[in-house]
C-alpha cells in the first residue's frame, strides 16, 4: 500500500499529493507518469509525476477533480493508502543537447510542465517559462516556476493574473523580440497544444507536445492511448507521452476524447452523490 504523506489544495479544482512510493522515485524522471487505483475496485487512471524525491522515498502528483477517481482521491487524507501506484511509465523528456528552451503550460498541465522546467534548470539550460490559467484564482505553483526560469510570463484570460491574453500571445511576442529557442515544450489542454505548435512550426521552432489522452493498461496493449504522428499510430504510454507537436493530428486527439466526457461526467455525479449519502 502506498501511503498519502501530504495532501494540499492548490486551488478549488486541484489538489496536490505526496505519495510514499520508493521504488518509483528512484527511477522517476520528468516526462514520465504513473497510474493508480484507488481501491481494490476501483478504475486505473494516469497521472504526471509533478516531482519526486530520492532520498525521502517520494513521488509527488497533482491532479483536478474532473471525474469519479479523482474524486475519490481527493476524498483521501495524509495517513490514507491507495490501492496501487505503478510506475515509472512513458518515456523520459529529452534534454541533452538543449541550451535555450521556451516551456509553455496552461492550467493544470502546469503541473507536468514544472518538472520538466526545474530538471533543464537544474542542467543550465536558459528556461523561460510561460504559463496561462482562466483566472488569479486558478494558479498553480508560481513561486516554483520563477524559481526554475530565467524569464518567466504569466498569462491569464481575464487579465486577473499576469498580463491578459494566450500564452501564444506571449510565445509570439518573445520570438518576434529575437528570442531564439532551441525547443519549445508545451504541456496542456490540447486546443492550447495546437495553437502553440501552429505557431512555432511558423517560426520553424523544433517543439514538443505532451499527450494524456485515455489509458488503461499503460503498456502498449490495450490501444486506448493512440495517436496519429506523422501519419502513423503510435501510444502515448509507450512511445510517449512526449511528440513532435508539428507531426501529431490534434482534431483527431480532441474528436476521440470528446467521445468520453458524457460518461466521465455521468460517473463523476455518481461519485458526488455517494459521498453526500456516507455524510
Amino acid at each position: 500500500m502506498f501511503e498519502i504523506l501530504e495532501k494540499r489544495s492548490l486551488n478549488p479544482t486541484v489538489t496536490l499529493m505526496r505519495i510514499n512510493a520508493p521504488k518509483v522515485a528512484r527511477k522517476a524522471e520528468p516526462g514520465q507518469f504513473i497510474i493508480l487505483r484507488t481501491d481494490a475496485d476501483g478504475e486505473r487512471i494516469p497521472l504526471t509525476i509533478a516531482d519526486f524525491d530520492r532520498q525521502s522515498g517520494s513521488v509527488t502528483i497533482i491532479f483536478q477533480i474532473v471525474g469519479a477517481t479523482t474524486e475519490k482521491l481527493n476524498h483521501l487524507n495524509e495517513g490514507d493508502c491507495l490501492q496501487d501506484f505503478v510506475g515509472p511509465l512513458g518515456r523520459a523528456t529529452e534534454t541533452e543537447g538543449l541550451k535555450k528552451v521556451a516551456v509553455v503550460g496552461g492550467g493544470v498541465g502546469c503541473a507536468i510542465a514544472y518538472p520538466v522546467a526545474k530538471k533543464l534548470h537544474e542542467l543550465g539550460v536558459e528556461v523561460h517559462s510561460i504559463v496561462g490559467f482562466r483566472s488569479k484564482d486558478l494558479v498553480i505553483l508560481e513561486d516554483e516556476f520563477r524559481a526554475s526560469s530565467s524569464k518567466f510570463v504569466l498569462m491569464s484570460d481575464d487579465g486577473t493574473a499576469g498580463e491578459k491574453g494566450l500564452v501564444t500571445d506571449a510565445l509570439k511576442k518573445l520570438i518576434d523580440s529575437g528570442e531564439k529557442y532551441d525547443r519549445v515544450i508545451t504541456i496542456g489542454p490540447l486546443i492550447m497544444m495546437k495553437f502553440v505548435c501552429k505557431l512555432t512550426k511558423e517560426y520553424g521552432v523544433p517543439t514538443v507536445a505532451s499527450m494524456n489522452p485515455i489509458m488503461i493498461d499503460g503498456t502498449g496493449m490495450c490501444g486506448g492511448c493512440r495517436l496519429t504522428v506523422g501519419g502513423q499510430t503510435k501510444f502515448a504510454c509507450v512511445d510517449g507521452p512526449e511528440f513532435d507537436g508539428h507531426l501529431i493530428d490534434f482534431d483527431e486527439a480532441m474528436a476521440r476524447g470528446a467521445m468520453y466526457k458524457p460518461f466521465e461526467r455521468h460517473a463523476y455525479e455518481e461519485a458526488c452523490n455517494l459521498f453526500k449519502e456516507v455524510k
